[in-house]
């Protein structure tokens, strides 16, 4: 059926875009795994999030999807605790991987769909998010987020940790950038590739309360 005879067809064909580009983001060919995994990132971030939080986030999406990431939502439930561990058991779950595989796989997301969000959305929506959490969706490793949120549960600037593992996060988006900046040995300059180095580094900032989300 042609998308002129199917009204629903330009929603469906979107749809497949975001999936085949969260497939080739978390580099997989099985179209299930990849949508197993968006359906556990959406769900598992919108129980977090604040009523109008979860609505900016869904009216990102393409029809089809926005009618899954609602799917099962309970409005009066929300947000759930904000806690790490939860949240990494209901990702792992949802996605069919283990905890330890869940967060480089949240991470992946995030950067996948930070590239099909209008620029700036998803790190506008993310920053409501308690810190331990978005250094989960940046794909910090679990032992660093529980670190973290043990001793530093908010950023403190009066303790030289929180000092130094700001430095740490400004040193690597630098690095992010830069790499992203270069110019490779043809010279010709991947617009997209900076552009997203650009996101990349902005994402990391924002993790660390450095920087605020765009308006």
């Amino acid at each position: 059926m042609s998308h002129h005879s199917d009204p629903f067809a330009p929603a469906v064909h979107t749809a497949h875009e975001w999936l085949a580009a969260v497939a080739a983001g978390i580099d997989t060919e099985d179209r299930f795994v990849a949508y197993r995994a968006l359906r556990a990132w959406l769900h598992t971030v919108r129980d977090r999030l604040n009523i109008n939080a979860a609505a900016h986030l869904s009216a990102q999406l393409p029809e089809l999807l926005r009618g899954i990431f609602y799917e099962g939502w309970m409005p009066s439930q929300v947000p759930v605790p904000h806690d790490a561990p939860s949240f990494l058991a209901q990702f792992a779950r949802a996605a069919g991987v283990t905890t330890e595989a869940a967060v480089p796989l949240a991470g992946t997301l995030t950067d996948t769909l930070a590239g099909l969000f209008s620029p700036g959305q998803l790190d506008h929506v993310l920053a409501q998010l308690p810190l331990k959490l978005r250094f989960i969706l940046l794909g910090t490793d679990p032992a660093a987020v529980y670190a973290a949120a043990a001793v530093f549960p908010e950023p403190d600037l009066s303790r030289v940790g929180d000092i130094e593992r700001r430095l740490d996060a400004l040193t690597d988006a630098v690095t992010t950038l830069v790499h992203g900046l270069e110019f490779p040995a043809d010279g010709e300059f991947d617009t997209n590739a900076g552009s997203a180095a650009a996101q990349r580094a902005r994402r990391i900032l924002l993790a660390e309360g450095l920087t605020g989300p765009e308006h």
